[in-house]
């Protein structure tokens, strides 16, 4: 993907991310996570039914990356089952330690396909994922 339309889709997401703002809602998954070497730190709530995510929401304080990675997040992993949300997690999260991955399955996500060059970027574009990660241990122990 051109390096334009990169910049264009995180900025996009992050001037008008989406999911942006809690529910004060009981029957979502919540996550906290927090980046202890910088600023960001967001919470996650997920609703799930028949093992699908329906619905999913963000809020926080964070980078143009954390916060445009959040939102690629949700849009991407609205209407898929858990195990697909799994797969997407591993191959996004094995493109930012340059291990093997499918781009196929990562949507808009690609677009932090070269963030592994700038390892401080990591922690910020993978920080709504670990949340989701927390949330997805929540859902499988209930």
């Amino acid at each position: 993907m051109d390096s334009n339309l990169k910049r264009e889709i995180i900025l996009e997401h992050y001037s008008h991310p989406k999911g942006k703002g809690l529910l004060d809602d009981n029957s979502y998954y919540k996550a906290n996570m927090n980046n202890e070497s910088c600023i960001d730190e967001i919470d996650l709530m997920v609703k799930v039914e028949n093992g699908k995510i329906i619905d999913a929401h963000f809020d926080g304080e964070a980078c143009a990356i954390c916060t445009s990675s959040s939102s690629i997040m949700i849009e991407t992993i609205l209407g898929k089952t858990i195990d697909e949300v799994k797969e997407i997690y591993h191959n996004f999260e094995n493109m930012l330690e340059e291990k093997p991955y499918d781009k196929d399955i990562l949507e808009q996500a690609i677009v932090y396909d070269d963030t592994y060059k700038q390892p401080s970027r990591k922690k910020c574009a993978m920080l709504p994922w670990w949340a989701m990660k927390k949330i997805i241990i929540k859902i499988e122990e209930s």
